[in-house]
């Protein structure tokens, strides 16, 4: 690739800082020229392999000539009418292929909009107008999002939570249950039941939301006992279960969603990231009698639902199936998974993954989470040449989200950076 003499990272960190606030953070000091598949190439030219794919965005991997041709052909049609002035047939095409795909039974309805954030919002919306309840109960470790309610929602407090109180409510905070953090399903369920004895009755709530696999929280998994568990509390108490699939739909879990996997079905479930591999559109699916509960004019947003976002979501789709990828995502977790335990390293303590949505934790020598150590790799692996994320409650969990469409060489070239620096 040419090298951009006319910019440098340095010079445009400096206008960076000049113009944008510091709370906006920023991973790595470089700014992206070029990306293909699983690698970015700043603008001096530099080649980076890409294990965070836009934080789990780019599952088909960064700009797949499908999805751009696809996207391409829209642009020359039209770019934008708003969908609830006058619609396309892109829209319905793309909500009959969730409400298709989707793992609730029944009649199923679908709605478009333009973040997770956005889709977790209108899923509280849509509980609360089919309920007539204000209360809503989630799950710590939780991630749901930065808006106001969303952040409510979420179940971690640093850094997107302090200052910026206070938090729209009643929300509540029910433990997750995760054997890596000593948390069971029992002590989970009791906290669950203690919230109904000391904070809000269960006939004040309308919703309850949790991620199949958390994604902030350090990618901890559901079990299929415990969303039975939260299906029958949900049912005997007239209460919405949505499951949040932002981050962990979409192939990661070697399912297009990872709720297919527990047995159980949600009433509500939000879906986006990869779901137009790199382009803004969310989507919210759910039982049709729920779904048409709130009002006429209720839902909607002026860009939600982009033609052009969904004329890549409908490519996305095809991708997954052309060259499947679910299969590939398993293929890659089982890797992944291998190679770490293979390094026989006692500096890496669990590794969890489902699919290819993997975490790993680095600890020290007692065994005890070690952030330290998880920025000492993500530094380095910055340095030669390999783009790493961190998660968890404690900082010191690894997040592979790799695209899925990643060459088996680049994906061992990655590792073997990761190898080369945990063995030193």
């Amino acid at each position: 690739m040419t090298t951009n003499t006319q910019t440098t990272n340095e010079a445009l960190l400096a206008r960076r800082k000049a113009v944008l606030p510091t709370g906006l953070g920023v991973a790595f000091p470089i700014f992206a020229e070029k990306a293909k598949n699983s690698e970015i190439w700043d603008v001096e030219g530099k080649r980076y392999i890409d294990f965070i794919g836009g934080i789990s965005v780019l599952n088909t991997g960064h700009s797949h000539p499908k999805i751009t041709q696809r996207v391409h052909e829209q642009v020359d049609k039209f770019t934008h009418t708003a969908a609830q002035i006058v619609s396309y047939e892109s829209y319905v095409d793309l909500a009959e292929k969730l409400c298709e795909k989707a793992p609730i039974s029944g009649p199923t309805k679908a709605l478009f909009l333009t973040t997770g954030a956005e889709a977790v919002e209108n899923t509280i919306k849509i509980a609360r107008a089919k309920t007539g309840r204000p209360g809503v109960i989630s799950f710590v470790g939780g991630w749901h999002g930065r808006t106001l309610m969303c952040m409510s929602l979420t179940g971690k407090v640093l850094p997107y939570k302090k200052n910026f109180g206070p938090m729209p409510g009643p929300v509540f905070h029910a433990l997750f249950p995760a054997e890596e953090l000593n948390i069971t399903e029992a002590q989970a369920l009791h906290s669950l039941d203690m919230i109904f004895q000391a904070d809000i009755d269960p006939s004040e709530v309308a919703a309850m939301i949790i991620e199949p696999i958390q994604g902030e929280g350090g990618f901890h998994q559901v079990t299929p006992s415990f969303a039975k568990a939260l299906r029958e509390i949900c049912d005997e108490h007239g209460i919405v279960l949505i499951f949040d699939e932002v981050q962990c739909g979409f192939a990661r879990t070697g399912t297009l969603f990872a709720g297919e996997q527990l047995g159980v079905e949600p009433d509500l479930m939000t879906t986006a990231k990869s779901l137009a591999g790199g382009y803004p559109v969310s989507a919210v699916v759910g039982r049709a009698d729920i779904m048409d509960a709130p009002q006429v004019g209720g839902l909607g947003g002026t860009y939600s639902g982009s033609p052009i976002a969904l004329a890549a979501a409908l490519a996305v789709i095809e991708v997954i199936e052309e060259e499947n990828l679910l299969e590939r995502s398993v293929v890659i977790g089982d890797t992944i998974a291998e190679f770490l335990k293979g390094l026989n390293l006692s500096s890496i303590g669990n590794v969890r993954y489902k699919g290819a949505m993997l975490a790993f934790d680095l600890v020290d020598s007692e065994g005890k989470p070690d952030a330290a150590a998880t920025a000492n790799l993500k530094q380095k692996s910055f340095e030669q040449g390999l783009l790493l994320a961190s998660c968890g409650m404690y900082g010191n969990a690894i997040r592979v989200m790799v695209p899925l469409t990643v060459e088996d060489e680049v994906l061992q070239e990655g590792l073997d950076i990761i190898k080369g620096i945990l063995t030193a």
